[in-house]
């Protein structure tokens, strides 16, 4: 039987009082929430784009998230008898 299921995720990208790019992201499955965060910090030298902080910050919050959703998935794998996998599958081109 097919599986078909709709998860959220909320991103929110905001300045801080020291202008640092701010962004948090929520993944909503209905079960479980889980949340990631990034930053970013525009060096003095650099022009002010605020889209690449925003990238950066949006792009870490989401690692940080894609990390948890891993973790989460690594000890769901385990709590139904399977061993967790020694290393985890690269994505990407190989280096």
């Amino acid at each position: 039987m097919p599986h078909t299921v709709e998860w959220k995720v909320r991103l929110h990208l905001f300045e801080d009082d020291e202008g640092a790019t701010k962004a948090h992201v929520v993944l909503d499955t209905g079960t479980t929430a889980l949340t990631g965060h990034g930053t970013a910090h525009c060096h003095p030298a650099d022009r002010n784009v605020p889209e690449i902080g925003d990238e950066l910050a949006a792009g870490r919050a989401l690692q940080e998230l894609a990390k948890q959703l891993l973790n989460t998935a690594e000890r769901d794998i385990e709590g139904v008898g399977a061993s967790r996998p020694s290393t985890r599958q690269a994505a990407g081109w190989p280096v």
